[in-house]
């Protein structure tokens, strides 16, 4: 099947992550299907759409909005799927809810979005471990950036965790300044997020 303006993409592994193996037995992290958090957000092409010329191919992996793969409640209580299903292992995704996919071992941005990766905080005494609105890009769209230490506008940033790493989705026309590098920047990756 063929969609006319959107993908046709199916889960990597299955619609949510709620679920961890640890030692031979399963940990249960979320039973609400409320929360977005636990949606997963990696898929497969299996079509592209026909009226749109893309570089994705089919059988890409792809890092997609968190709403594809979504199940909710609606206002009655009854469990929902999100508008994009079509099948239990089949549903659409439209051109803007797909932000990279990965081809030979790397991960490409589609045109417009980079991920970045936050950087520890350099204060001793600081509420948060990471430098706010700032980080090293580490996925972007023709390698626009790539390696660059940038800033970024506020709310424009979407959390995602990428093989590992937290990284935060951002548009491309929202990083606001390109700084130099000082030599004492790390990168900051909490250890949460090594756990997937």
């Amino acid at each position: 099947m063929k969609s006319v303006f959107n993908f046709m993409v199916k889960p990597k592994s299955s619609r949510f992550t709620s679920k961890k193996d640890i030692d031979g037995k399963e940990l249960l992290l979320n039973t609400e299907v409320q929360n977005h958090q636990y949606t997963s957000r990696l898929g497969v092409v299996t079509a592209l759409p026909i009226a749109a010329a893309t570089n994705i191919n089919v059988g890409d992996e792809v890092i997609l909005h968190h709403n594809v793969f979504r199940r909710f409640r609606d206002i009655r209580g009854a469990e929902k799927n999100s508008k994009s299903y079509y099948s239990e292992d089949l549903y659409f995704a439209q051109p803007d809810q797909i932000y990279a996919y990965k081809r030979d071992a790397e991960w490409q941005c589609v045109d417009g979005f980079c991920f970045i990766k936050p950087i520890h905080a350099k204060a001793n005494i600081s509420l948060y471990n990471e430098e706010p609105l700032k980080g090293i890009v580490k996925y972007s769209h023709n390698n626009e950036y790539k390696g660059d230490l940038v800033g970024f506008a506020p709310s424009s940033e979407y959390e995602f965790n990428i093989e590992g790493e937290r990284l935060y989705r951002v548009p491309l026309n929202r990083i606001t300044i390109k700084y130099e590098y000082q030599g004492d920047e790390k990168e900051y990756n909490p250890s949460w997020s090594q756990s997937g």
